[in-house]
C-alpha cells in the first residue's frame, strides 16, 4: 500500500445495478466502515479519492454507494480495488491495541526465540481473527487472542507468540 494509505477491505462485487459494491471488511467489527466519508479505492498504482454516499452492513459485508458511480458498468470497474482511507483519519489505537496495518509484516517468534516466519495477512473468522505467517517452509495459522499473543513490539517490528504444543506442527 502506498505510504500514508491504510487499507480497510477489498471490493469483491456490485450489488444490484444502481451502483452498489459489496466490501470484504478486513475489520468486519470495525465502526469505522459505517462513519467514512472519505476514501481511497485502489488499484495497481492507482488511487482514487471518492466520497462514500451511502453504508450499510450487509451479513459480513458491507454494500458501499460512492458518489458519482451510479450503474452497473460504473461499479464493476472497482471490482477487485481496495478500500482505504489516509491514516491522519484514523482515531489513535488504545494503548495496548493496534491497527492490522500496524502488524502485517511483523517477524513472529515463538517464547523461546525461534523465529516463525513474517505475518502476512490476516483472515477475520466468526470465532478470531488468524494471523497467516509465512514461514521457511509452510503457512501458519494463529489465532489473535490474548492467551497465545504475547507481545506485539511495533518499533522493533516483530511479535512473540506462545501457541500450544503441535499448533504449528499443523
Amino acid at each position: 500500500m502506498p505510504d500514508g494509505i491504510v487499507p480497510l477491505g477489498k471490493i469483491v462485487t456490485t450489488h444490484g445495478i444502481a451502483g452498489w459494491l459489496k466490501l470484504n471488511p478486513y475489520n468486519s467489527e470495525s465502526p469505522l466502515l459505517s462513519t467514512l466519508s472519505d476514501v481511497v479505492l485502489v488499484r495497481d498504482e492507482t488511487r482514487s479519492a471518492v466520497q462514500v454516499q451511502s453504508a450499510r452492513p450487509h451479513r459480513r459485508q458491507i454494500l458501499l454507494k460512492l458518489c458519482g458511480i451510479d450503474d452497473i458498468e460504473s461499479a464493476s470497474q472497482w471490482v477487485g480495488s481496495i478500500l482505504a482511507v489516509r491514516e491522519e483519519a484514523l482515531a489513535p489505537p488504545a494503548p495496548g491495541q493496534y491497527y492490522h496495518y500496524q502488524v502485517i509484516g511483523l517477524e513472529v517468534f515463538d517464547t523461546s526465540g525461534a523465529r516463525i516466519g513474517t505475518l502476512k495477512e490476516i483472515w477475520s473468522t466468526p470465532a478470531s481473527e488468524l494471523y497467516v505467517v509465512a514461514g521457511l517452509d509452510k503457512e501458519h495459522l494463529i489465532p489473535a487472542v490474548k492467551e497465545m499473543i504475547a507481545e506485539v513490539d511495533l518499533a522493533a517490528g516483530r511479535m512473540i507468540v506462545d501457541p500450544p504444543a503441535g499448533l504449528l506442527d499443523l
